[in-house]
């Protein structure tokens, strides 16, 4: 399978506010515009957005709108009440007519070429799907998909999925049909068919373990991180364009002692799940403790995210 490569020209600019509407119980979504009516960049199924929503507070939202609309960007918004703040600060204080501060678009999870797909959503995991499922029904592929969510009410977009395209499209709601039946789901699915799942870290824990039995190929998004059970031990970090050899502690991020140091570098998250701080590795093995690489580019060791990634041996140099 090759992936759809569409360019995508990451940006850094302030944008408008100009729509702020609610989809579903708890689940608002935003429409961004240049505030000077120019075109915004391209970009492809799958990928996300940094909202720089004050200091300190970044953080990442599926685009979920069309991308063949280049005036508009769109992504919807779970509260989330027991998170760090990112939703709540969404809901409650911004306006229509807000400027927000907007980094992107990346795309770690990049909807393949296939003549035959799964989708599988639970939740707000929906966000990236929507615009998959334009772009396979676009390219005429076959393709279905499992919805599921606490209650109809707090599904955003079931009613307009289902409404487009019929009985492709099952939505499932807990209160109704209880959980998502995987074993069935994934019954008729062969060799040709790609699967993609977004959605809470249990349906992805279980989604990956079937997968894995049935040897089928398996894409998916998280909105949080892994848990890492690996042991950290002090090391040291060679960057290479700056010149400096840094000491990693074993209770510190390459990240956290690369900005102590003084030297720049992206990030967002802290997670290990946008792939903001993703950084060019040039010698040594890293121990990947993110939530953004496949199993093969993990395995090629030629990148990492430092934010969350450590070493393997003493010593890593990277292209910082």
């Amino acid at each position: 399978m090759t992936v759809n490569t569409l360019a995508q020209t990451e940006l850094d600019l302030e944008v408008l506010l100009a729509h702020k509407e609610t989809l579903a119980d708890g689940v608002v979504r935003l429409t961004l515009r240049h505030p000077g009516g120019e075109l915004l960049p391209p970009w492809s199924p799958g990928a996300h957005l940094d909202l720089v929503l004050a200091p300190g507070l970044v953080r990442q939202y599926s685009l979920c709108g069309d991308p063949g609309d280049r005036a508009s960007l769109q992504v919807a918004v779970l509260r989330e009440n027991d998170g760090r703040g990112g939703s709540a600060f969404v809901h409650d204080r911004l306006r229509a007519g807000d400027r927000v501060r907007i980094r992107g678009p990346r795309n770690h999870f990049p909807l393949v070429n296939s003549d035959r797909y799964l989708f599988i959503a639970g939740g707000i995991g929906i966000t990236p799907v929507v615009p998959m499922i334009a772009a396979a029904e676009s390219a005429g592929a076959d393709w279905r998909l499992a919805y599921g969510g606490r209650a109809r009410s707090s599904m955003a977009f079931h009613a307009e999925l289902a409404g487009r395209y019929g009985d492709r499209v099952s939505v499932l709601p807990q209160d109704e049909t209880g959980l998502l039946d995987l074993d069935a789901l994934l019954a008729t699915v062969d060799e040709q068919t790609a699967v993609y799942c977004c959605g809470p870290e249990r349906l992805l824990t279980d989604m990956e373990e079937r997968c894995a039995e049935l040897a089928v190929d398996l894409y998916v998004e998280r909105f949080s991180p892994k848990e890492s059970t690996g042991a950290r031990t002090n090391f040291q970090v060679e960057l290479a364009r700056s010149g400096r050899t840094l000491t990693v502690p074993a209770d510190r991020s390459i990240l956290e002692v690369a900005e102590d140091a003084g030297i720049p570098v992206l990030s967002s998250c802290q997670e290990g799940t946008c792939g903001t701080c993703e950084t060019p590795v040039l010698d040594g093995i890293p121990d990947h403790r993110d939530s953004v690489l496949t199993a093969e580019e993990q395995a090629a060791n030629d990148t990492m995210m430092i934010c969350v990634s450590r070493a393997c041996g003493r010593r890593l140099v990277l292209d910082l």
